[in-house]
């Protein structure tokens, strides 16, 4: 299994991008955020690999940070996705806004994702909320403390931690009408009083 790859970029044109290493090209997939920081034809490059084998296809991926790669893999071990949907989401958003996402139970944000349905998107909360401040950028852990400070989103984080569903959670504080002052405690009792009445 390759590691990395370091050569030089010879073709570049989305998803695909061959790269010459001593005289042999090799074709990868790679998602958009590693296009976006790409060098120009013919300049050096290292990426991150992945290399997938199936009954029928090889294929390889390449990642310009290893985070990225972390996150292509760890998402593609919850039911329902694979390498295309893997890259899709490393294209649509990145490695922090998806762990912070992940961690806050925004399915909303995720479902923005093209290929990413409603019940995609809440697996992939269930399945990699508790693992997602291990695949913080560059090795940084995120923690709650990391996700949104205003009030009204910890609350509704701290709601949605309760069990309530997060389309559920933010209907609640909105209708709790919190004040400018309130902080997210005083949100939080007068979302679980109203829900009450």
């Amino acid at each position: 299994m390759i590691g990395r790859l370091k050569g030089n970029v010879i073709h570049k044109q989305p998803p695909w991008l061959v790269v010459d290493v001593n005289g042999v090209g090799y074709e990868l997939e790679a998602p958009m955020s590693t296009f976006y920081d790409l060098p120009e034809l013919g300049r050096e490059v290292s990426l991150f690999t992945h290399y997938a084998q199936k009954e029928d296809s090889v294929s390889l991926y390449g990642f310009l940070r290893d985070s990225e790669r972390q996150l292509f893999r760890e998402v593609q071990k919850v039911k329902g996705i694979g390498a295309k949907i893997a890259l899709a989401i490393l294209s649509g958003i990145s490695v922090d806004d998806f762990v912070r996402t992940v961690q806050a139970s925004d399915v909303t944000a995720l479902c923005r994702i093209p290929g990413i349905g409603k019940k995609t998107a809440e697996r992939m909360v269930v399945e990699l909320r508790d693992r997602a401040g291990d695949m913080g950028g560059e090795g940084v852990i995120l923690s709650p403390s990391d996700t949104p400070r205003d009030p009204q989103s910890e609350a509704v984080i701290a709601l949605q931690q309760l069990g309530y569903k997060p389309a559920e959670a933010a209907r609640m504080v909105r209708d709790a009408s919190p004040g400018a002052a309130d902080d997210a405690a005083t949100i939080i009792r007068k979302a679980l009083q109203s829900a009450l009445r």
